[in-house]
Parts: C-alpha cells; structure tokens; sequence
C-alpha cells in the first residue's frame, strides 16, 4: 500500500466572509492510498479554528507514511489509533473508503449498509455583508435554491435577517452566529428570528460557554458546531442544544461521523451535516451522512471558480449522487 498526499488551492468565487475570517480560496490536503492496481482518493481542509492546517496536515501524512512497513495495508480501524481526530484523519480515512470499493466493486454505501443513495437538497450560504447586499443576493438565489444559511456575527444580525426575509419571502432560513453573540443578545433576538421564520441557528455562543444555554428562553432550536466534534463530545451538548452538526473534517472521517449519527439520534439530538471549505471529492463521503440528516448545508463546491471533473453541479441546490470516478 502506497500514500501520497499533496495540497491542491482552489479559488473561490468572491470572498466568503463569516465572523472570525474572510476566505478567499479553499486550501485543502488531497490523498491517495494505492494497493492492487486501484486508487482510492480522500480530501479535507481541516479544522482551521483548531490549528489543523494543511501543512500539519501533510506533516501528519508523511510520518505516517513513513510508519508504514513493506507490505503493510491500513484499514480504517487502525487509523483511528494513528491518527487524531481533524483533516489528515478525515481525507485518509475516506481514501480507505473509496479504496474499499474499488477493491470490492461495492460501493461505499452499500459498505456502510445504506440503501441506495437518494438526490438532496442543500442550503446555500450567505456569507457577511451588509444587509442591503445580502438582501440583493438572496432574492436572485432564491430564483433557483429554495433554502438559504445566513452567515451572523456581530451588531447588525437582525437588519440582515430582516432584509434577507423580504427579499426571499418563501425561501427556507437557517442562519450560523459562529461564536458571536452572548446569552443576552440570544434572548433578545430569538422572537425576532422565531417571527422570521428562521429554523435553526447554529453555535450563538464562544465554545466553552455551553452551560449558558440552560438559560436560552428563545424558540428557535439551537445547533452545536464549533462546541461538537464527534462521539466523545455528546455529553457537553445534551440538554443546551436541539441539533449537532456533524462535519467529516471534524469527527476524522466517514467511519466516526457514520457512528456518530447513531450515537447522536440515540441521545436524542436531531441532525445536521456540514462542510468546511473543498470541492465535490472532500464532500462526496458527507452526502452518506445526509441520508439521515434534518439539515443540510454540503454547497462548499458551489463557491468555487473550478469543482474537480465529475463534481456535483448542484442543479438548482440539489445534490445528485455522484458516480464511482469521483468517489465511493
């Protein structure tokens, strides 16, 4: 078994501007594992607000690789003792997935013991502007996509959600604070969300300040992102958070984010499924985790200038599921 990895930068359309960073490309780490004639790919971008950046990650992939002895073969179980959890984890791991299925000639799914996969709407992101041009924006998106995540942060989140709301009055809403607000300014603008229509609003406080939420008063369900990763965080989330969102780049791959949406449902939490930034290869594996997810926001490609051939197009907001060249 052969692992090679390399960093591929993509250019993003227009700058996508969240709370605590401006993006203007995607940097992602690309893997391949060889063995028997097949290839099998993964791709991840890490976790940036962890310090998981593609150079650890790369620095990650090579020591293993250099671990490896002649004539071994990984498999995914093993990897989650080399590795932790974050990128490097995430784009080998579903490497060895889509590996299997090239070897097998099943696909990934089946090997997950999925039914065949079917076509899924995604939301499409909005990222930090102010109001009017968000407005502006999502009334020519919702021309084509019916549901819209709106990217908050600061002083002027509501101006923005009620300018979105008039000019997208059919369109369905979620919206993603990214740490940025306090339990003070959460309570008061959940009735204004809640009369908006707004579904789900993602991670309102710092990580770390969780507890808090035993005191939100709002009606709008709460969603852990930054505050949950995989399995061993279920108990920090429990009973402050209606949903958690489980992300490949986060849990360490497909084999940790497939356990940790049965983990999750049988804590009684409801699902999401999210993206850092990549293309149609990082985001293949998460439209397994789709299938059993409430929301869900995969559009990360949909920013790019160039996807990788074979990507999803995203018809209208839907994902199509995607032939065996990409992956799986």
């Amino acid at each position: 078994m052969r692992l090679r990895a390399r960093e591929r930068v993509h250019a993003l359309i227009e700058p996508f501007v969240i709370a605590r960073k401006t993006y203007t490309e995607a940097v992602v780490v690309e893997v391949e594992v060889e063995a028997d004639s097949f290839i099998g790919r993964g791709e991840a971008a890490g976790v940036d607000y962890r310090g998981d950046t593609p150079d650890q990650m790369l620095r990650q992939l090579q020591d293993l690789a250099e671990q490896l002895e002649p004539g071994a073969d990984l498999d995914r179980a093993s990897l989650a003792t080399r590795l932790p959890p974050g990128g490097a984890r995430n784009a080998l791991d579903c490497a060895l997935w889509d590996l299997e299925a090239k070897r097998s000639g099943v696909s990934a799914a089946a090997r997950a013991g999925l039914a065949p996969l079917r076509p899924i709407e995604t939301f499409v992101t909005l990222g930090m502007d102010a109001p009017a041009a968000m407005a502006a924006k999502a009334a020519r998106w919702t021309e084509r996509y019916g549901a819209l995540k709106v990217k908050l942060g600061d002083a002027g989140d509501m101006a923005r959600l009620e300018a979105i709301r008039t000019a997208a009055p059919r369109a369905r809403l979620i919206a993603d604070a990214n740490q940025g607000w306090t339990l003070a300014q959460l309570n008061d603008r959940a009735p204004v969300m809640a009369r908006l229509g707004v579904e789900l609003l993602e991670q309102p406080l710092p990580v770390g300040h969780d507890d808090e939420l035993l005191d939100y008063r709002g009606a709008v369900p709460l969603c852990a992102d930054e505050s949950f990763d995989d399995r061993a965080d279920l108990h920090r989330v429990v009973g402050r958070y209606a949903f958690c969102n489980i992300k490949l780049d986060k849990a360490g791959g497909l084999t940790e984010a497939l356990a940790t949406v049965t983990a999750a449902r049988e804590a009684g939490l409801r699902l999401m499924v999210g993206c850092m930034e990549g293309t149609s290869l990082g985001v293949a594996p998460a439209l397994l985790v789709a299938q059993g997810c409430e929301i869900v926001d995969l559009d990360c490609p949909m920013q790019l200038i160039h996807d990788v051939d074979g990507g999803f197009g995203y018809q209208d907001g839907w994902m199509r599921p995607n032939g065996p060249d990409l992956w799986g």
